[in-house]
C-alpha cells in the first residue's frame, strides 16, 4: 500500500514539475502553427497571383523542351518544391530520370507535409497534458478550502486545452488543403513531363 502511494506521489511530483515546460511547449506549437499559417498564406497568394494565366504541366513541358530555360520557367512555378522539381526534370529528362525527379518532389512535399502532420497530433497531446497537469494541485486546493488557488489552476488548464484544440484543427485543414494541392502539383508535373516525352 505504502509503495502505491510512493510511486503515487512521484508520479504526481512528475507532472508537476512538468507543468511550466508543457505549458512553454504549447506557446510554441501555437507559434510553430501560426508560421506554417504564413507560409500556406504566401504559398495560396503565390499560386492565385502569379500563376494567373500559367499552368504547371504547361512550364514543365516547355523547360523540358528548353533546359537552358529552366530556371527562368522554374520562377514561374506555384512554389518552391514545384521549381526544383521543374529545374530537376528539365536536367533528368534527357537521361530518362523523370521517375527521380518526380520522387525527389514527392519526399520534398512529404516533409512539408510532416510538419502540419506533426501539429496535428502534438497540438492536441499538449493541450490534453497542459489541462490535466494543473488540475490535481487545484483539486487539492480546494479540498483545503483555497478557491483562489483553483481558479489559477483552471485558467491555466482551459487555456491550454483552447491552445491545444486551436492548434490541432488549424493544422489538420493545413494538412489537407496542402495534401490536395501538392497532390495536383504531382499530376501536372507528371503530365508535363509525359506530354514532352509523348511529343
Amino acid at each position: 500500500m505504502s509503495a502505491a502511494i510512493d510511486l503515487g506521489d512521484a508520479l504526481a511530483q512528475i507532472a508537476t514539475a512538468l507543468r511550466v515546460p508543457v505549458l512553454i511547449a504549447a506557446i510554441v506549437v501555437l507559434l510553430l502553427c501560426a508560421l506554417e499559417v504564413g507560409r500556406f498564406a504566401a504559398e495560396y497568394w503565390r499560386r492565385r497571383v502569379r500563376m494567373r494565366g500559367f499552368d504547371l504541366g504547361d512550364l514543365t513541358a516547355r523547360a523540358i523542351a528548353e533546359p537552358m530555360h529552366a530556371g527562368h520557367y522554374a520562377a514561374l512555378a506555384p512554389d518552391t518544391a514545384a521549381a526544383a522539381a521543374l529545374v530537376d526534370l528539365a536536367a533528368e529528362a534527357p537521361r530518362d530520370g523523370t521517375e527521380r525527379a518526380l520522387a525527389r518532389y514527392e519526399l520534398s512535399v512529404q516533409r512539408r507535409l510532416d510538419r502540419t502532420r506533426l501539429l496535428v497530433r502534438a497540438g492536441p497531446a499538449l493541450g490534453l497534458m497542459g489541462t490535466l497537469i494543473p488540475l490535481a494541485p487545484g483539486l487539492a486546493a480546494l479540498g483545503q478550502g483555497d478557491v483562489s488557488t483553483l481558479a489559477e489552476s483552471l485558467r491555466d488548464a482551459f487555456g491550454a486545452t483552447v491552445v491545444g484544440l486551436l492548434v490541432g484543427t488549424v493544422a489538420f485543414a493545413l494538412t489537407l488543403a496542402r495534401t490536395r494541392t501538392y497532390g495536383e502539383d504531382l499530376v501536372d508535373l507528371e503530365q508535363g513531363a509525359a506530354g514532352r516525352a509523348g511529343g
